[in-house]
């Protein structure tokens, strides 16, 4: 069983991406054939500065790696180095209705955030799915935001199976849904473009400033909250902390006495102790440069092998060998 994930360096890393893709694909390790990839080809949507897509780029691999990617059992590699993705998009992009991308959600959502609407952002499906289709991927852990573009992949490998023949492995979308859409710090879904992330590395103080940010109602400590299961900080601390930790805060807040800044150093410390053993790997790993970069380049060298295969199957599947 193949899983799939990527994830795009248009900024720091933050807990929704750990929730919602990184630690579902890193814990599918344990299970099966795993292809990770830096979608550094989608940064170019948002990112012009060159040297900020190397840092990013280069900070993503350190952080996947930190977080438990192992290079040994998994293939992990820079999405540019893998230049047949390119030629795959185009194939099944010439058969994939205008209809299915103006549907896209995470287009109409970006642009109505005020991104400007370029080619790439609207053709972004279509390279996701080749992105899926060129490794024959079974399995694609992915947020619930990003099950419709799992879905659009699946619509445009049987469209391209139709009209050539069984050709692309048709994918499946696997969502945990206790933690399928993280919420920002504004309530919203946690996104790089919408600036309301929890990043997972970074520095102490910027972060507990933060958190402790975190807006609440007006009601005082004394007051009952029966709607604290809605809590912004509540449902955040649910992903960090011991799930009898987090009940415990929820029915405190729910019954009077729980000050809204004693739960937010609460959801602080525990976010932090969550990653303080990747904290202390991703260190490592920056010391080390070199190793990380040629992670990368075996990771790519193994990615080929399989979409070299993939492709030529398409290529004779559609005439053009």
């Amino acid at each position: 069983m193949r899983t799939l994930t990527g994830i795009t360096p248009s900024g720091s890393l933050h807990i929704g991406n750990y929730f919602g893709a990184m630690r579902p694909a890193i814990e599918a390790q344990a299970q099966g054939d795993c292809f990770y990839f830096i979608a550094d080809y989608h940064s170019m949507t948002t990112v012009t500065n060159p040297a900020e897509r190397r840092t990013h780029t280069r900070g993503i691999a350190l952080d996947w790696l930190a977080c438990g990617l192992d290079p040994q059992t998994s293939v992990f590699w820079r999405q540019s180095d893998v230049p047949e993705v390119c030629e795959l998009t185009w194939m099944i992009g010439s058969l994939t209705p205008m209809g299915l991308l103006e549907r896209a959600h995470s287009f109409k959502d970006k642009t109505a955030k005020g991104i400007p609407a370029n080619f790439g952002l609207f053709a972004y499906p279509v390279l996701m799915a080749a992105d899926i289709l060129l490794y024959d991927t079974q399995r694609v852990p992915v947020g619930r935001d990003q099950k419709q573009h799992v879905e659009m992949t699946r619509d445009m490998a049987i469209k391209f199976n139709e009209a050539y023949g069984e050709t692309l492995v048709v994918p499946e979308p696997v969502i945990r849904d206790e933690v399928a859409v993280v919420p920002g710090l504004d309530g919203q879904k946690m996104s790089k473009s919408y600036g309301n992330t929890i990043e997972i590395f970074g520095d102490e103080a910027v972060l507990r400033k933060k958190i402790m940010g975190i807006k609440m109602d007006s009601r005082t400590p004394a007051e009952p909250k029966p709607d604290a299961d809605k809590n912004l900080a509540i449902q955040l601390l649910r992903l960090v902390a011991p799930a009898a930790v987090a009940l415990d805060y929820e029915n405190r807040l729910r019954a009077g006495g729980l000050g809204y800044g004693d739960l937010k150093k609460a959801l602080f410390e525990h976010y932090w102790g969550y990653f303080t053993v990747a904290r202390a790997r991703r260190a490592e790993l920056a010391a080390n440069p070199d190793y990380v970069e040629s992670v990368l380049r075996d990771g790519a060298t193994r990615a080929r092998a399989v979409a070299s295969v993939v492709l030529k199957r398409a290529r004779k599947a559609s005439g053009l060998e």
